[in-house]
């Protein structure tokens, strides 16, 4: 089986977890009519908050990880 056809077979439960060490997704949101920028682990969960996308970034890289955008 190759790569892809397992990840064709995974469960829910190891879905969510695939990249969890890895990855933190970053997205623009908006709180009391500021801009500010949300950090996530790759199962969704709330990780951190940054006043703007470049300091969201280097977080996710000082903690070893690889920030992906969200739009």
């Amino acid at each position: 089986m190759n790569g892809t056809e397992k990840l064709k077979h995974l469960s829910v439960q190891d879905f969510a977890q695939l990249g969890l060490p890895h990855l933190a997704y970053v997205r623009r949101v908006v709180i009391n009519d500021e801009i500010r920028f949300a950090i996530h682990a790759a199962d969704g969960s709330t990780m951190g908050m940054a006043p703007d996308i470049d300091v969201a970034f280097a977080a996710v890289r000082q903690h070893d990880m690889e920030p992906l955008s969200v739009h």
